[in-house]
């Protein structure tokens, strides 16, 4: 088996799934920007250098050329800027996976919510925006507030909730660069994620992880510690509308074979409502929350899927897993750290994970970067236990930076 791997070295979660490709016999080829990264040269057998995802044509033209003929079996790429032209370069060598329109429906905001809606799952009302007047109309035809996210953007660092033409207004600066935006309906519930490794379309494992606060809120207010928990068995009263939801939504769009990451909103009357969807792994340590919930490897099952249609792994369901995230008081560098020592100490081999900036470390731009100035990861098989510690977390380790 012999899989082109397109973006294999970023984000940090992308080398260790060309690790699980390796471990199940497959040999890589890598795409990307610049040459190969050390670390991760002896997994590939070879490299094709692209100029990279704001130049798709040129690449896809580059990355075509150089595969043909070399016996290729898949394309793949998990990387959300990177999905289509993986696509595309599937079409272009005849290749099995979805095709470029397919992965357009996990890609473009406006189509995914008009193919969801399509296929009978509850989305928000929306309306596609690419100018300033248009955006303004839609958000005065759909009532404030309303949530203005780019087309083809990831994550929350240009999503913003938007009250009035006022605060539209004062929103247009940040925009000018995006040359298309979805408007929608503000849902009011909590957030949680629909994860699902997929083979032909049907899901044979699911997680659902619940985000404290939802990310909307977590992604504009500095002062707040991001968390979220991955639950050790989602299949649970409470949380099935979102999987039932998720099952929907991956087969009305097409959804074949690899991860899909969504999130959903669980309204006070218990409605699961679509958040937007991808067809690629979540980020900010969910695919490691998952593996650490099941107690198995996600990254060699996804290459397992993707190679050869075949999931070996036996999901344990023994642990809750929550995350969170710390952002420094201050700014500069990491002065000090307070609270640690005494979290070690209280709950102990509880905590599977410390990934804090050290002292002396610039702190990072917050708003650049989902993981903050570094993360604290717990684990209990008690839901109420994993969430008291959790919260422990939040409120007792501080960074400081000046």
């Amino acid at each position: 088996m012999r899989v082109a791997y397109v973006q294999p070295a970023y984000p940090q979660e992308m080398p260790r799934f060309l690790r699980g490709l390796v471990e199940v016999g497959a040999e890589v080829i890598g795409a990307g920007e610049g040459p190969p990264p050390d670390a991760i040269r002896p997994m590939l057998s070879g490299w094709v250098e692209i100029p990279g995802y704001t130049r798709e044509d040129e690449s896809v033209d580059i990355l075509a050329r150089a595969l043909d003929g070399r016996g290729v079996d898949r394309v793949e790429s998990l990387w959300e800027p990177t999905v289509i032209l993986a696509a595309r370069v599937r079409e272009r060598l005849e290749l099995p996976g979805m095709s470029a329109d397919t992965v357009l429906g996990f890609r473009d905001k406006q189509l995914m919510k008009e193919r969801a809606l399509a296929a009978g799952a509850r989305v928000p009302r929306s309306r596609r925006a690419t100018t300033a007047a248009q955006l303004r109309a839609a958000a005065q035809e759909l009532g404030f507030p309303v949530v203005v996210k780019p087309i083809a953007g990831a994550g929350t660092a240009t999503t913003w909730r938007v009250d009035d033409l006022a605060g539209l207004d004062a929103r247009l600066p940040a925009l000018a660069q995006v040359a298309e935006v979805s408007v929608e309906e503000f849902v009011v519930g909590d957030e949680h994620t629909y994860d699902a490794l997929c083979i032909d379309g049907v899901a044979v494992l699911e997680s659902v992880t619940r985000y404290y606060p939802p990310p909307l809120i977590a992604r504009n207010e500095e002062w707040i510690s991001p968390a979220q928990m991955t639950y050790r068995n989602p299949y649970v009263a409470p949380l099935m509308p979102g999987i039932a939801l998720g099952r929907r939504v991956s087969q009305g769009l097409g959804m074949q074979t690899g991860i899909v990451h969504m999130e959903w909103f669980r309204t006070a009357r218990g409605e699961a409502v679509l958040g937007e969807i991808a067809c690629r792994p979540g980020g900010s340590k969910l695919m490691d929350m998952w593996n650490l919930a099941q107690d198995m490897d996600i990254y060699r099952e996804w290459a397992r899927a993707a190679c050869w249609r075949s999931f070996e792994g036996v999901p344990q369901r023994a642990h809750h897993v929550g995350v969170v995230f710390k952002r420094a008081r201050g700014q500069g560098r990491i002065r000090a750290v307070h609270g640690l020592e005494r979290l070690r100490a209280e709950l102990g081999a509880s905590i599977v994970e410390e990934a804090l900036l050290p002292v002396g470390a610039p702190r990072r731009d917050w708003k650049q970067t989902l993981l903050s100035d570094g993360w604290i990861t717990v684990r209990d098989p008690d839901h109420d236990r994993c969430r008291w510690m959790m919260e422990r977390v939040v409120r007792e380790l501080q960074l400081d930076a000046g």
